[in-house]
C-alpha cells in the first residue's frame, strides 16, 4: 500500500520522462518492477513484422521502430504462445484481432480460470477478468490474454496455495483502478503463484493483476542495463519513444 501511495504522488507531481524500473526485495524474494504512466508513455503490443514473421526478440522490435525514427523504451514478454509464436488466447494489435477470446477452462496455467486480458486503450491500461471482458466488450487498441489472474478485485486467485512447491521465474502485470498506471514485475528468483500474487496485492496495492508467463520470462530495460535474451518470444509488450538520436 505504501508503494501504491508513492506511485500516486509521483503521478500527481507530473508526467514521467521514461518508464521507471527498480530492483526490490519483498518477503525474501527478488523482483524487478517497471512502472508505466499511461498519461505520458505509449504502451503497445508487438507480434509480427511487416513481412508477417514473428519478431521473437526485443532487438528485432527495436530495429523496426528505429526505421521509423522511434525506439523501444521498455519491453517484456506478453502472454503465452504456441510453438509457431501465435498467441494462445485473445490478441489485438493496432485494433486488429489476431486471435479470439478463449473463455473456457483448459490445461496448463492459461486454462486455470479465472484468467484475464490486458486491454490497452488511449491513455489507460486495464487487466480485466475474461468473462467480465466478454460481457463488457471494451474497445481495445491492443489486447493480450493470459492466465491465471493473479489478483481479482483485490483478492488472490482462489487456487493459489501458500505452501505450494511449484516455483519458477515469473512475470506479470497489474493495473491501477483508474487505468492510468501499469506495473510490470519479473521475479529475480523462482517464486510460487501465491508469492507472486501477494506482491501485486499486498505490496503494490493493485486491484487486478495478470500472470504473463513463467520460466521463459524476460525483460528489456536499458536504463538499468537489462536486456534478457533467449528462445524466441511470441507477443511482446513495450513502450515506444522518439529516437534520441
Amino acid at each position: 500500500m505504501r508503494r501504491a501511495l508513492a506511485l500516486l504522488f509521483a503521478l500527481l507531481a507530473g508526467p514521467a520522462a521514461a518508464v521507471e524500473c527498480e530492483a526490490i526485495r519483498y518477503k525474501d524474494n527478488r523482483y524487478t518492477l517497471c512502472t508505466v504512466d499511461l498519461g505520458s508513455e505509449e504502451l503497445r503490443l508487438f507480434l509480427y513484422d511487416e513481412d508477417g514473421a514473428p519478431y521473437g526478440q526485443f532487438s528485432a522490435v527495436d530495429r523496426a521502430l528505429q526505421a521509423d525514427g522511434k525506439t523501444l523504451g521498455f519491453a517484456m514478454n506478453a502472454g503465452m504462445y504456441h510453438d509457431n509464436r501465435a498467441p494462445v488466447g485473445h490478441y489485438v494489435e493496432n485494433g486488429e484481432e489476431a486471435m479470439r477470446v478463449i473463455a473456457n477452462p483448459g490445461p496448463g496455467n492459461f486454462g486455470l480460470l479465472p484468467n484475464g486480458i490486458l486491454c490497452l486503450r488511449p491513455g489507460r491500461a486495464d487487466v480485466i477478468e475474461t468473462l467480465r471482458f466478454v460481457d463488457e466488450a471494451p474497445d481495445c487498441l491492443h489486447a493480450t490474454q493470459s492466465g491465471p489472474m493473479l489478483v481479482i478485485d483485490g483478492a488472490l486467485h482462489p487456487r493459489f496455495l501458500p505452501d505450494s512447491t511449484s516455483r519458477y521465474i515469473r512475470n506479470g502485470v497489474g493495473t491501477s483502478a483508474d487505468g492510468k498506471t501499469a506495473i510490470f514485475a519479473i521475479s529475480g528468483n523462482a517464486v510460487t503463484f501465491h508469492e507472486f500474487g501477494s506482491l501485486f496485492r499486498d505490496h503494490l496495492g493493485v486491484p487486478n493483476a495478470l500472470f504473463l508467463d513463467g520460466n521463459i520470462s524476460r525483460l528489456y530495460a536499458p536504463e538499468i542495463g537489462r536486456n534478457d535474451f533467449g528462445f524466441s518470444l511470441g507477443p511482446i509488450i513495450g513502450t515506444v519513444q522518439p529516437d534520441a538520436n
